[in-house]
């Protein structure tokens, strides 16, 4: 499925928030409103992967929650009959919890998975994968600040040449400023979940993001409102 076959999972009302704002809104979504969380990033991962036509496919994975949606999109393409293959940056141990949790059903059908856990191991694995379709940047989330350092690093500085999607926002870009930190993934896409994230609208970051879509995983529109939320009566 392409992205133009994605309209049912785009929002047409689109709320720009924080970081803050958006951590509160998740956990109004999963704490309050009692929302799975895994079910929000299947759904997360489901968004993404229709953005990508065929394979072969890389996803580099991180240890945190982008990593799991990065997962989910591997199961996808892994399902669709994709060649897909994943780098993970972490021990299945450092992961999060969801991570782990998508992480397990992607390689018990019998999914590709290459931990990368030093900068020499990062090249490597770069190194090994063949010329691909797409490569999806799953490594870092809206979180990240000040310059960042280690194995992402090395993977920023070593992306291969290929069509580029971020899951929620590129790698090393500041979503409430919209600066970089030290480097950051030049996306062609950026597939960004239920909220536009304020840095985005930053004319710097413009070249980081490349298109931007947002994609609704089912968090209503009131978990984002401050206003709203007070109104609501638990």
């Amino acid at each position: 499925m392409s992205g133009s076959d994605s309209d049912s999972v785009r929002i047409s009302v689109v709320q720009v928030l924080t970081v803050e704002q958006m951590r509160e809104a998740d956990r109004r979504a999963i704490e309050v409103l009692g929302i799975p969380s895994t079910v929000l990033m299947d759904r997360a991962g489901q968004a993404v992967f229709s953005y990508i036509s065929g394979g072969p496919v890389v996803i580099v994975c991180g240890k945190g929650n982008n990593g799991g949606d990065g997962f989910v999109v591997a199961r996808y393409c892994l399902l669709a009959g994709y060649d897909t293959s994943v780098i993970v940056l972490a021990r299945e141990d450092e992961l999060s919890k969801d991570a782990r949790i998508f992480r397990k059903v992607y390689t018990r059908l019998g999914g590709q998975c290459f931990e990368a856990t030093s900068d020499s191991e990062v090249i490597a694995a770069f190194e090994r994968q063949p010329a691909s379709l797409a490569w999806v940047d799953a490594m870092l989330g809206t979180g990240t600040h000040g310059d960042v350092r280690g194995i992402v690093r090395t993977a920023i500085d070593h992306w291969r040449k290929a069509r580029t999607i971020a899951v929620d926002i590129p790698s090393g870009l500041n979503a409430d400023t919209g600066q970089v930190c030290g480097a950051a993934i030049v996306a062609d896409e950026t597939v960004t979940i239920q909220f536009l994230k304020i840095g985005f609208e930053v004319a710097k970051a413009k070249h980081f993001l490349g298109n931007v879509h947002v994609v609704d995983i089912g968090i209503p529109e009131v978990c984002g409102d401050d206003e709203a939320w007070k109104r609501l009566d638990f």
